[in-house]
Parts: structure tokens; C-alpha cells; sequence
């Protein structure tokens, strides 16, 4: 799947950015009881069409979709990206690479052994390396790699430009043992995470001066240790080719030659259908092409029932062959461009869906999860009693459920900020929070002071009945365009003035509310695209819970039906087009007559809360009665920030959920939808969000991974919070010394008692609600094995080949 946002995480340690889901999205497979410690766990099983080696054919090449070119191949340097991770995990040594249930495994390629031999005065760790282990100029591994990369990694020379260097700096000393394959490596502070360091390891060429470091393994790798060597890279072909590497002393990779190729996600359905790309990442819709694909195979040759023209209904086939045959030349011109236009599509769709016959689908659970994330730096969002309501009012069964299900995927939230399903030492540690609900989290809201009335209630120390209560429409007006610079002044000042002037502003609106023929007016214009609503669309912004007018109440929706979220134009159309999507994908027609349903309503009068009010409509309710929370004359809205691009569909859905369940309890949010490229820069990492949703990617190490996302921030020299990349600024010195404790706790099952302790306080800060785990959905060549979705897993490049001799260079050798 693609994301947005770059760079993007890699297996072993997380990057300074974050994930960010482009396509449905989905969540862990969590089963098993628990005791007083531990909590059995079973993920999704990886599915990669194992077969055994002599079962795979020699030869040929693989064509395998990456989002872009990769910035660098140096892969602790800041702009390091996921096609870095995938390029150099098959060109150099991963000493401890994760295996399918999310642990570290020790690679016999390059190791015999590595463990702890000495723990007092201090830890030392033995690595006794595979004797064949050579870099391709046939140098051996050995211990001066090792200390290059402590050297650049340990962060004491500034010149080495490196994304962080946790671990490293921990490290005394490393020497040659008791021969040359021996490293003895000395640590000045314990390290539990030990295990995570020197993958991947750089040869000392690399390593070994800034230079070579920060430029020399940019754009290529001259020495490297893997079962392929690097042939070459091509910006302008997008291409990056490895072949077999002749010194490599493992299994002989089977493929001649791998190629990564650059496929940007909006054209892998075309690429895979031309014939460029074996393998490669995509999202439910050309997955549920596939799936009609493959089924429509047997179909006999009868028309198809989806794509281009498959809605045409038999009267207006009628109506277009009339009109391309009629007298009127004009309208038969048209008639005739539009039905050979059509005429195309569906030649091209049908050519399309028969090459797409040749992939199959394999899906498993991506080692990374989806949060919503709460700002708690400033504004209501800084009280913790109203980052708890919101966590308590969101049912996550029902988020899991609405997303998961159209996937076949099991459904069942994720429970643990520092461990996904299946990953030893997971445990649901959500009842630090509690379960999801209403009651208790409006009483949350009210303890912390927000209440039905609170809206119209005047601010502290204003004077009722003073002068600035007398002024006019006029002024009223001229003041409109200044409210929101006013509101924050409103914290900084006590004048009287300026507070009972706003105290007038929201009387003289609800004057106007209550004035029939007014109301009804402005009731039209919005329903037709008023100049003001028509704004709002173009900037992606609408509010649930609230009216979008100053000063104005909610509509109150009529008893029996419950409350609904009332998007913008385009996010409706978006939402139907998931809910048919949905149904497609599942076969269920539940999805696909909720789509109808809402179709219809689109064509009844009235409204739901949230939107403009048609003519006829009631009006409003009070505010004790219905609408958002208030305090001290201020409604509660948070500012619900999500990306508007084509592939952020699912992500934007399920914030329209969330949206919806918080209105429930009286929260207003203001969503606004802005570009994928500035979402995570300009607004996750600077902090203009209330509520956002983001991703992290697992970690077999927490203790290390983990601190930094969730570390108390800090306060710099100038004001500013030193966030590390705890974005959403909320954070404890109990959770930190927990982090602490872990990192040099060499005992592992009481490490992860620690993180497990760690996590239930990060539940209870409710900063961070850990929503699901993320599908991964890969289109692979039916003949290739031991590739696919890979899980927790990192693949093994030299098993990958095809179980047909004959297949190899097909589909991708095909010309269009």
C-alpha cells in the first residue's frame, strides 16, 4: 500500500515521520486469554505462496513496484524511505531480522552466535561471525565494520549526518575477540535492544569518513554482502537493478535479476494490467478489481457487469441510439462522440481485466497501526478529563468492524501502543482508559466544566447591560472577519469591553435565529451554494455538530432517528462510493443498501444536524437541549485535520465516524481536509491539529522504538516544546523512567513487564487511541512464490522465483 507522508519507517527503528494510510484500513487479529502478565496473542498469518526451493525455478527476473526512487541508499540518514528498507535488505547484512511473529531472529547467513557473556561490572556481547561471510570484494566481515558504524552512529562527531543514533551511544568500546571473526562489544550502560543494532551493517568503506558516509551511499553501493549485488540505477527509467552476487556463500538466489521499479500508486492497476510489474503494493480497489478479474474469467464470455457503461440501463442505451440516429445532426454528433468514447472504455477496461487474471492477491496484516491522535499541548485538549470523553466515547469495535470487514480480515481493536497481535509480551491494556461510554464520558465533560448551556453563557467578569451590549449591526459586521484573533485575545485580557461586545454579537444572532422569514433565507442560499457554503467546499472544511454560522444552534434532528454526520458535497460522494465499494469487495448487500439509503435521503427535504437547514425546516432547538458543549461563552469544537487525496478515502471515512460519535456527547469537530504532501509536515509534526489519524510502524524493540514517540516533551530555550516525535505533546515522568528501566533491563520477560506498565499509562493519558492494525494487500504474479504480504516477516530475496519454468520474464516481458 502507499502512505502519505515520507519517509516512511523501516522494520527495525522509526523514522522522525509517520505513516499515514492511503487505502482501506484495517486491524489486528487478536485472540487468546490472559493472565496476571501475559496475554496469548494470534495475528494474521503472512501469506506469501511458500514453496520449497528445489520447487522454484532458476532464472528470470522480477519486476517489483516501489512508490519512487529511492533519495538515498544509506539507510540511517534522514530522507531514507521504505524502497531504501526493501532495496539494501537484499544488498547487505540484517544480523537479527524479524520473523513472522514480530521477534528478532538471528541470521545464520552472518552469525553463528551473538549473546551476552559478561553482565557486571559491565554488559558484553559476543558476535562470532559465519566464517564464509565476505563483502563482494572479497574483504571479510569483520570487526573493523563494526566500529565504523559505532563511529558514525554514536552521534559523538556531528560530521556523520545520521537520522538518530539510539543504541550506539551506549557502547564503550568494541575489539577484535579472540580471532578475526570475533566482535567483542563492550557497553558503558546496559542495553536491553542490543539485538537491533548493525542492521543493516555498512562496510567500513561506507562507514568509515563523513564523506563517504553522508554522500559516497547515496546513489550507490560499490561493496555489499547479500544475496544480490547492485547493477545499477536509472533516474530516468525508475529503476534500480540488482543481480545474483557471484561471493554470495548462501543459498543461490533464484532469480537472475530483481528490479525495483518506480509505479506511483494511482497507475500500479495499469502496470500490473501492461505487464511492467510482478509484484507490487495496492489498494482495495485494484485489489477488488482483481478479485472480479479473476472471477469473471469463468464467466463464459458474457459482458461485464462492472467498469465503464456496465450502468446503462436498457431505456437510456435506447435514448442514446435514438439520439445518435436521429434527424437533429448536433445532437447526433454528440450522441455519436459520447457512445464511441464509451465504446473505448469498455474495450480498454475489458483488455484490462483479462490481464488482471494473471495476479493474484495475497493479504495479511502490515507491521504498523492507525491512532487518533489528540493535541493535548494547548486548548481544550490540554485537560485530560476531555482527552479521556473523546477516547471514551469512540466505539473502536464499530471503526474495526467498518473498515476491516469489506477485507475478510477478523475484527478486533488493537489493544497496546508498544506490541500488535501476535508479538510476544502483547497484552490489551486499554482498561487503563476503559471501554467505550456515552454516560461516562459527558460526565468527563462536565467535570471538566463544558455543559449544554455553557455556549451561551456570558464570559467571566462581563458586566451585563454596558455600553458595548448597545452597538450595532453595523459594527457588529465590521467585526465579523476578527472573531477568531479576538477569541484568542479573549485568554490574554480581562477588558469588559470586548467580552460583552461578544456576549452582544451571540444575542443579536440568536435574534435573528428566531426571526422566521430571515432564517428561511439563508436557509435557501446555503442549501443552493451560497457564497459562504460554496467557500467552505473549496477549502475542505465543514463542521459536524454545529450550524458552520456564527452564533447559530445546531437543527435539532427529529427524536426517533439518531444524529449523522452531514458532510460536504464531495465527502458524500466519497462516502457512497466506500459504502459500494465496501459491498463489492464482501459480496454484502448491506453495504450497497446503505448507500441507496443514503442516495434517497440526499433527495428528501430537511436535514440532518450539521448542515444547512432546507426551507420549512424547524428551528433550532435550545442549547440545553441539543448541540455542542460549551463553557464561558465558547462552544467545545475540535479541529479534525485529515488528508484530501485520492487515496486517503478510507482515512477521511473513518474520521467522518469518529466525528460522528463525538457529536453524540456534545463535541463539535471542524474538519478540515488539506493536501497529502503538507498533512504530516505542516500539521501532525508543527502541531495545528486537535484530532488527527497517523501511523507508526511495529518495533521488535519498544523500549528503544517507543520512547521517543511517547517521551514528555520538553521546553526548549526559546518557549518551544522539544517534542522528539511525541506528536501529540502529552506525556509523563512516569512514563519516561518506565522507558527508561526497560532499555537497560537485560532480563527480557521483565522488560516486558515494564513496557506492558509503560503502555497502560499511556492508555490513561489518552493522547494517543490506538485504532487498528493496517492491511497489507500485494498483487503478485500467480506463478511466483515466497513473496506476497509479508507480516511481521522480512523477506528472504533468494527464495523468491517462479514455480514454472516458462514463466520466467512473463507477464512482465509483455508488449502492449
Amino acid at each position: 500500500m502507499s502512505h502519505v507522508g515520507v519517509p516512511r519507517g523501516t522494520v527495525r527503528k522509526r523514522r522522525s515521520l509517520a505513516l499515514l494510510t492511503a487505502g482501506v484500513l484495517t486491524i489486528p487479529a487478536l485472540a487468546g486469554c490472559s493472565s496476571d502478565s501475559e496475554e496469548t496473542s494470534r495475528g494474521v498469518p503472512q501469506d506469501i505462496a511458500p514453496a520449497a526451493r528445489d520447487r522454484v525455478a532458476d532464472g528470470s527476473t522480477v519486476n517489483w513496484a516501489v512508490d519512487a526512487m529511492p533519495t538515498t541508499l544509506n539507510a540511517f540518514q534522514a530522507d531514507a524511505d521504505s524502497a531504501t528498507t526493501r532495496i539494501t535488505g537484499a544488498l547487505l547484512p540484517t544480523l537479527f531480522p524479524m520473523d513472522a511473529t514480530g521477534q528478532p531472529k538471528l541470521n545464520p547467513d552472518y552469525l553463528e552466535s551473538a549473546k551476552i557473556i559478561e553482565r557486571e561490572p559491565k554488559q558484553v556481547v559476543l558476535y562470532k561471525l559465519n566464517q564464509q561471510a565476505v563483502w563482494s570484494d572479497g574483504r571479510e566481515i569483520g570487526a573493523p565494520d563494526f566500529v565504523a558504524q559505532w563511529r558514525a552512529l554514536s552521534g559523538k562527531d556531528s560530521a556523520f549526518w545520521t537520522a538518530r543514533n539510539s543504541g550506539y551511544e551506549r557502547i564503550q568500546k568494541i575489539e577484535r575477540g579472540a580471532d578475526d571473526l570475533q566482535v567483542r562489544v563492550t557497553f558503558a550502560k546496559p542495553y536491553a535492544d542490543w539485538r537491533s543494532l548493525f542492521s543493516p551493517l555498512y562496510p567500513k568503506e561506507v562507514t568509515g569518513s563523513p564523506d563517504t558516509f553522508n554522500d559516497g551511499a547515496r546513489t550507490t553501493l560499490k561493496n555489499t554482502a547479500g544475496p544480490f549485488q547492485l547493477k545499477s540505477v536509472s533516474k530516468a527509467k525508475g529503476t534500480v537493478t540488482l543481480t545474483r552476487n557471484p561471493r554470495w556463500w548462501g543459498d543461490k538466489a533464484k532469480l537472475d535479476t530483481l528490479v525495483f521499479r518506480a509505479v506511483a500508486p494511482k497507475d500500479r492497476t495499469k502496470a500490473l494490467a501492461d505487464g511492467t510489474v510482478h509484484v507490487t503494493d495496492v489498494d482495495s480497489t485494484t485489489a477488488n478489481r482483481i478479485a472480479l478479474a479473476l472471477r469473471d474469467g469463468n464467466n463464459g464470455g458474457q459482458p461485464l457487469t462492472h467498469g465503464p457503461g456496465a450502468d446503462l440501463t436498457p431505456a437510456a442505451a435506447l435514448r442514446s441510439w435514438a439520439l445518435a440516429n436521429g434527424s437533429d445532426e448536433e445532437q447526433a454528433e454528440i450522441a455519436q462522440a459520447a457512445r464511441e468514447k464509451t465504446r473505448k472504455a469498455v474495450a480498454a477496461y475489458g483488455a484490462e481485466q483479462k490481464a488482471l487474471r494473471s495476479y493474484a492477491v495475497r493479504k495479511s496484516l502490515e507491521p504498523a497501526y492507525t491512532q487518533l491522535a489528540l493535541n493535548g499541548e494547548s486548548g481544550p485538549l490540554a485537560d485530560d478529563r476531555v482527552r479521556r470523553a473523546v477516547a471514551r466515547a469512540l466505539d473502536r469495535q464499530e471503526l474495526a468492524e467498518t473498515v476491516l470487514k469489506p477485507l475478510g480480515l477478523p475484527a478486533k481493536p488493537l489493544g497496546s501502543h508498544l506490541a500488535l497481535a501476535g508479538q510476544p509480551g502483547y497484552k490489551d491494556g486499554s482498561g487503563a482508559l476503559g471501554d467505550q461510554n456515552t454516560e461516562e464520558a459527558q460526565a468527563l465533560l462536565a467535570d471538566a466544566g463544558w455543559t449544554r448551556g455553557g455556549a451561551a453563557e456570558k464570559p467571566k467578569d462581563t458586566k451585563a447591560g454596558s455600553e458595548a451590549e448597545k452597538k450595532g449591526d453595523k459594527e457588529d459586521e465590521e467585526k465579523k472577519g476578527t472573531d477568531k484573533a479576538e477569541d484568542k485575545e479573549e485568554k490574554k485580557t480581562d477588558k469588559t469591553e470586548t467580552e460583552a461586545d461578544a456576549d452582544k454579537k451571540t444575542e443579536d444572532k440568536e435574534e435573528k435565529a428566531g426571526d422566521a422569514d430571515k432564517e428561511e433565507k439563508k436557509s435557501d442560499q446555503a442549501a443552493t451554494g451560497s457564497d459562504d457554503s460554496a467557500t467552505s467546499r473549496a477549502e475542505g472544511l465543514y463542521i459536524v455538530g454545529q450550524d458552520n454560522k456564527p452564533g447559530a444552534r445546531p437543527v435539532q434532528a427529529p427524536a426517533a432517528s439518531s444524529a449523522v454526520l452531514a458532510p460536504s458535497h464531495t465527502a458524500a460522494v466519497q462516502s457512497l462510493a466506500l459504502l459500494r465499494q465496501a459491498s463489492a469487495v464482501s459480496g454484502d448487500t448491506s453495504a450497497a443498501d446503505t448507500a441507496a439509503k443514503v442516495t434517497a435521503q440526499d433527495k428528501q427535504s430537511g436535514g440532518a444536524p450539521g448542515a444547512y437547514a432546507p426551507m420549512g425546516t424547524a428551528a433550532p432547538a435550545p442549547a440545553s437541549v441539543n448541540g455542542p458543549l460549551g463553557k464561558d461563552g465558547k462552544t467545545l469544537t475540535l479541529r479534525f485535520v485529515l488528508p484530501s487525496g485520492p487515496g486517503s478515502q478510507s482515512l477521511r471515512g473513518v474520521g467522518e465516524r469518529i466525528a460522528t460519535m463525538l457529536e453524540k456527547i456534545g463535541i463539535g469537530t471542524e474538519i478540515t481536509k488539506v493536501p497529502d504532501e503538507s498533512y504530516f509536515k505542516d500539521h501532525i509534526a508543527s502541531g495545528d491539529y486537535d484530532l488527527a489519524l497517523y501511523s507508526w510502524p511495529a518495533t521488535a524493540y519498544p523500549a528503544t522504538d517507543g520512547r521517543p514517540i511517547y517521551a514528555k516533551p520538553e521546553p526548549a530555550t526559546d518557549g518551544s516544546l522539544l517534542v522528539e516525535q511525541n506528536y501529540t505533546r502529552v506525556g509523563t515522568d512516569h512514563i519516561d523512567q518506565l522507558f527508561d528501566q526497560a532499555v537497560a533491563e537485560l532480563d527480557e520477560k521483565a522488560a516486558r513487564e515494564l513496557m506492558k506498565q509503560a503502555d497502560a499509562r499511556i492508555w490513561a493519558a489518552a493522547g494517543s487511541i490506538p485504532l487498528f492494525q493496517r492491511p497489507q494487500l500485494v498483487a503478485v504474479d500467480k506463478k511466483l512464490a515466497n513473496v506476497g504480504a509479508f507480516g511481521f516477516a522480512a523477506p528472504r530475496y533468494q527464495d523468491i522465483g517462479f514455480t514454472d519454468r516458462q514463466a520466467a520474464g512473463s507477464p512482465a516481458d509483455r508488449k502492449k
